[in-house]
């Protein structure tokens, strides 16, 4: 007889190769998670400061730094190195969103929800990379600028729910407070997002456009637009705190309570920051405090929303005991 060839095992791709080998604990895969929530708030604000320091155009082409070098050379001077070490970051990004990505995978149970997330993060990041390159070579176009740091917000946004879906289950949300309440949090959420659209169109009608040279500007009032800013950060500290009292008077639980009660001194500093910037003529130093505060603001909001509902682990199913009095099966 013809005898068989031998057989090789599965194919594994890179991710299942690792996770044949390894499986980290919950709390590794919590920890990488967080990682990438703060690489995710530390891109945005040096991203700020290379905006702040006239430094947008410090590497003035892309990907590379120059028409001949990947680097910034030292005819770029301080800008140069700014810009690229900003560009440098990136790439600690990505590892640390590939790490998380690695962590999930490898998780025993594999749970593929929070490696979905992670290949989102992934894709946002690429996408802001190309937009970032956009906004370098349309001379620091104020709308493409706007977009690149709404691209980051979002990225804020998967990376904080990747974080808190690690500490859940996989189960369907159930709510853990009254449907009223649920609404008024959508509703903060919805005015924080006006809050941080609104930031964007005063950053873009501003004085601090990116690069010494004349870099065009959004053409907007800028103290009015700061007017409208303010008046949005109002609204959404009403509803921080009605979402905070309401929280009270149905007894949520107490992380939930205790959530918005952090979202209530997060907004109170960024809003001492927002009114002492504004009347000393935008220094860089507070400016850069306020983009930080405006990342906190925005993962705070997001908590609060993600703690009214919760997900349970799924049960591992208590095998069927046989009855004594009945005779074995043969």
């Amino acid at each position: 007889m013809h005898k068989a060839p031998p057989t090789i095992g599965g194919v594994f791709s890179p991710l299942a190769y690792i996770a044949s080998r390894w499986t980290p604990s919950a709390r590794t895969v919590q920890r990488a998670a967080l990682i990438a929530v703060v690489m995710s708030v530390v891109i945005v604000v040096t991203g700020g400061a290379v905006r702040l320091t006239g430094s947008g155009l410090g590497c003035d082409t892309w990907p590379k730094c120059t028409d001949d070098s990947l680097f910034a050379t030292p005819a770029q001077g301080f800008h140069g190195a700014i810009e690229f070490g900003n560009r440098m970051l990136t790439y600690v990004l990505c590892a640390a969103v590939g790490w998380g990505i690695i962590a999930a995978r490898s998780a025993k149970p594999w749970r593929r929800t929070l490696t979905r997330l992670g290949w989102a993060q992934f894709v946002i990041v690429m996408g802001n990379a190309v937009l970032g390159g956009i906004t370098v070579m349309t001379g620091l176009n104020p709308y493409s600028v706007a977009g690149h740091f709404l691209l980051a917000t979002s990225l804020i946004t998967v990376t904080t729910v990747t974080w808190q879906r690690t500490r859940e289950g996989d189960m369907a949300p159930r709510p853990r407070v009254p449907a009223p309440v649920r609404k008024l949090s959508w509703a903060l959420l919805a005015a924080t997002l006006v809050l941080i659209a609104a930031g964007t169109v005063v950053t873009g009608s501003g004085p601090h456009a990116g690069d010494s040279s004349d870099i065009k500007r959004m053409p907007f009032d800028w103290s009015g637009t700061a007017h409208v800013h303010a008046i949005a950060a109002w609204v959404v500290c009403a509803l921080a705190v009605a979402t905070w009292l309401v929280l009270r008077v149905v007894d949520a639980p107490d992380d939930t309570r205790a959530r918005a009660r952090d979202l209530l001194v997060v907004l109170l500093a960024q809003g001492a920051i927002g009114y002492v910037q504004y009347f000393t003529k935008l220094p860089e130093a507070l400016v850069a405090a306020h983009m930080l505060g405006s990342c906190l603001v925005w993962i705070a909001v997001l908590r609060v929303v993600l703690s009214l509902r919760e997900r349970t682990a799924e049960r591992a199913g208590i095998p069927a005991q046989s009855d004594p009095a009945l005779p074995a099966s043969v």
